[in-house]
């Protein structure tokens, strides 16, 4: 009894109290290494998990505030190492590591999770070559996401500056640590939701070189989602040309280092300006030779055809050789008729008047002598100076009226007025007039003369063996 009697008693709440002070004095900040096993979220936030190893287990949590901060997302299979506090937890009367951050143990656990994490997105199909997108030629703006300091947005300024300088639109994030994957993936999608005069048409996604575990925020999933589905064109540039990270995968182009991803935003303006001068020297010298051959192929059309004045003149003279023969045509034409009309032996109107006038100037001459005759023999010759050539002139004034008479009835049964009613002159061969019908033979040429030319026909027999014409 008497060795009990030195054993200090405590009450539970007493005794859990001073286990955890003991655990808070001697473990208060640890680093544990392990693989995580029974890892479950519950529906309030906080990650609850043990950490094992091969020879114990230790329990573990993440209370919700701090799994947004992690660097890794914990998930069982995978080696880590974790660093927390040792708290106890006095309704079960065990302890736990209260988890404060996480990183993989070792490169190679940490390749591991990278490996799968791109296996699962291979599959989903967000690498695919046929997803990625191609860059405007000279872009109006460009998206920059990295940190505000350092040599990295320098580089790319400098770079866009001296190729094509563009307007940059700079979000400034931390590029490594807690929480920078979370603000990175922030940054990608609140550029993809900018109003279209605001948003850039190309976006950068840049940070310098470091270790594996420098750059583990380029390989968390949430960014790499962000970064496939963004509506603008991503180029990625972590690291140097060695480091390769799943935002190279998901970018839809890759570049070695951050003045290598501004090269690609931008052309070369001064490469541009020789580029089309070039081609404007090609389009001019193309454009002078085919003026200068189709200026050849004119000269020698020009050459192929005749001088105009020549064409003019040869015209001109082929006009006056028409109308030349077009007169001689006429004249003969006139000649032959008036040959016609002469073997017909019918005489002119115009000489039937003028054998008329003759006649009536040869009787006034006789009356005027016989009448001077007639006063002589009555004694009369001193009043033949008074003889006046009144009556004679009435008298011949009236034989003229009678004579114009006569020849308009004469011209109006004249052979040319005959023919010019309608009539015709029909002919034999030989030009001997045919005034019957019995006088045509069946199958006879003939000639029908009419008042403006002649034309030529043949005679067919008919069923009452008469005659008829027809034309040849």
């Amino acid at each position: 009894m008497d060795s009990l009697s030195n054993v200090p008693e405590y009450s539970v709440g007493d005794l859990a109290g001073a286990i955890k002070g003991v655990l808070r004095e001697n473990f208060g900040r640890v680093r544990v290494r392990g693989e995580i096993t029974e890892c479950k979220r519950y529906p309030s936030g906080h990650i609850y998990l043990s950490i094992k190893d091969s020879e114990a287990k230790l329990e573990a949590v993440v209370w919700k505030m701090t799994v947004r901060n992690l660097a890794i997302t914990p998930e069982n299979g995978i080696e880590i190492v974790a660093t927390g506090r040792i708290d106890t937890y006095a309704d079960r009367s065990k302890y736990q590591l209260v988890i404060e951050a996480l990183e993989y143990a070792g490169e190679g656990a940490l390749l591991a999770a990278i490996e799968k994490l791109r296996v699962k997105l291979l599959a989903e199909g967000l690498f695919a070559p046929e997803r990625k997108r191609g860059f405007p030629t000279i872009p109006a703006r460009i998206g920059v996401i990295t940190s505000e300091k350092g040599a990295v947005i320098q580089d790319i300024r400098t770079t866009i500056a001296r190729r094509f300088p563009r307007p940059i639109l700079l979000w400034p994030v931390p590029v490594q640590g807690q929480g920078a994957a979370e603000k990175i993936t922030q940054a990608i999608q609140a550029m993809g939701a900018l109003p279209p005069g605001l948003r850039p048409d190309l976006l950068i996604i840049a940070r310098g070189g470091g270790s594996l575990e420098d750059l583990a925020a380029f390989n968390d999933e949430a960014l790499v989602r962000a970064a496939a589905a963004c509506p603008i064109p991503v180029i990625s540039a972590i690291g140097h040309e060695t480091d390769t990270t799943l935002l190279d995968f998901a970018a839809d182009r890759r570049a070695p280092t951050p003045t290598a991803a501004a090269e690609m935003a931008v052309p070369p303006r001064m490469e541009l300006l020789a580029d089309l001068l070039q081609r404007a020297g090609r389009l001019h010298h193309g454009m002078q030779a085919g003026l200068q051959t189709r200026r050849l192929g004119l000269e020698r059309a020009a050459r192929a055809l005749p001088a105009m004045p020549d064409q003019l003149a040869q015209l001109r003279q082929r006009l006056d050789d028409r109308a030349e023969r077009l007169r001689q045509a006429m004249l003969g034409q006139l000649a032959g008729r008036g040959a016609a009309l002469g073997r017909l032996g019918l005489p002119h109107p115009r000489e039937g008047v003028a054998a008329r006038h003759a006649q009536l100037k040869m009787l006034g001459n006789r009356l005027q002598a016989g009448w001077a005759a007639a006063q002589m023999k009555r004694g009369a010759a001193p009043a033949l100076g008074r003889f006046s050539a009144a009556p004679i002139a009435a008298l011949l004034r009236q034989r003229a009226t009678e004579l114009a008479g006569q020849a308009a009835r004469l011209e109006s049964v004249s052979y040319v007025a005959v023919l010019a009613r309608g009539f015709a002159l029909v002919q034999a061969p030989g030009g001997k007039a045919i005034t019957r019908a019995a006088q045509a033979r069946a199958g006879a040429a003939i000639t029908l003369t009419f008042a403006d030319g002649k034309v030529a026909a043949r005679v067919q027999k008919r069923e009452d063996d008469g005659a008829q014409g027809s034309l040849l």
